[in-house]
């Protein structure tokens, strides 16, 4: 038995494998309704094994999508074109997450690929955004500082969508805390200025999500599981640090968080030095530290990679993005490169062919 082909169990929920599709936008939505492309897309991952299939950053409501493209789910309608893609997800016999987030300051800007690029105008289709503080992400336009009241309504509107989610068939909710986003914001000293009860300590700057936590957790169901992805640091003087972030994991798992999908960066511009597996060592800092699994992502390319990255206890799961674009069968690959018997490796019956030599 492989540790890739090892299943996992959290809470109530079994994954047939520990390969597992990262969340990736895709920029092709109208009014945040997933379409053809979006089945398609996603439905293409579970057919090509892996244990889980997460959706883009999908937004609690309009004004928290990245761009005016993303997907949401905040309404009715979100729910049955999302309920179309579980469903597909399901016949294939693996999990469905959505992870559901909030842009805040790096929210309303055009998606990649568009002529123009930065903030979209507001008599464009764009729309004003929120942040802790009005501190702009460099080359948009500057946010508008929550309000008290503002704050208070952020964790309602996670519990909405994570209760939508429900309808929508999802097995797993990832509450997205990383790469610059709302919560993000609120973590990281470098675009969170406040003083009052959300700015300041550790303690003040996590608040938020906490508080994200538990109301989702309060609506969401027990025996299926929640995630949070983080960014583990900054990689910036000043920024989140990979300590700070373990501090943090250690209090979502005492609120009921089942796993902690360790990414870095995104908050501010800063230089990385982007490598293969380059943010596994956070991920085993924060798996290390804190009584939580955790997932890792970031250039894992390989079978053999992502095998040893279980195998050293660096990481409960993997998470695959680009890889996964350039081959959407990577979890079949993996288990025929690595030998795994065919019942255990996830394939589709009309793909039994490609699993004999």
């Amino acid at each position: 038995m492989t540790h890739l082909f090892e299943p996992l169990t959290l809470r109530g929920t079994t994954f047939g494998n520990r390969i597992w599709l990262a969340s990736m936008c895709q920029y092709s939505a109208t009014d945040g309704l997933p379409n053809d492309w979006h089945l398609a897309h996603l439905g293409g991952f579970a057919m090509g094994g892996f244990g889980l299939v997460l959706t883009e950053a999908t937004a609690i409501v309009p004004e928290g999508r990245i761009s005016p493209q993303d997907t949401g789910l905040w309404n009715d309608a979100q729910v049955a074109a999302w309920r179309r893609i579980t469903d597909f997800i399901h016949d294939r016999r693996t999990l469905a997450g959505v992870q559901l987030a909030h842009a805040g300051r790096k929210g309303s800007t055009y998606r990649p690929g568009s002529a123009a690029s930065g903030s979209v105008p507001i008599d464009d289709g764009g729309w004003t955004t929120v942040a802790p503080s009005a501190l702009a992400f460099p080359g948009y336009t500057a946010p508008v500082e929550l309000t008290a009241e503002q704050i208070a309504q952020l964790p309602a509107d996670f519990a909405a969508a994570a209760t939508l989610a429900i309808t929508a068939g999802f097995d797993v909710v990832e509450i997205h805390s990383a790469h610059g986003y709302l919560l993000h914001q609120f973590l990281s000293p470098l675009s969170n200025a406040r003083t009052d009860a959300y700015g300041g300590s550790l303690e003040n700057r996590s608040r938020l999500l906490v508080e994200v936590v538990d109301a989702v957790r309060a609506v969401w169901p027990a025996e299926r599981p929640l995630f949070v992805r983080v960014s583990a640091t900054d990689w910036t003087e000043g920024g989140v640090t990979v300590e700070e972030t373990v501090t943090v994991a250690r209090e979502l798992a005492a609120h009921g968080v089942d796993l902690v999908d360790v990414s870095t960066g995104g908050n501010v511009p800063a230089h990385i030095p982007v490598g293969p597996g380059y943010q596994v060592p956070a991920a085993r800092e924060v798996r290390e530290g804190a009584p939580v699994p955790v997932g890792a992502v970031g250039l894992i390319t390989t079978a053999e990679q992502a095998e040893q990255i279980l195998a050293e206890g660096s990481a409960d799961a993997i998470l695959v993005a680009r890889a996964a674009l350039r081959d959407p069968h990577f979890p079949l690959r993996a288990a025929h490169e690595l030998g795994v018997p065919v019942a255990e490796a996830g394939w589709q019956p009309q793909y039994l062919r490609g699993a004999w030599q």
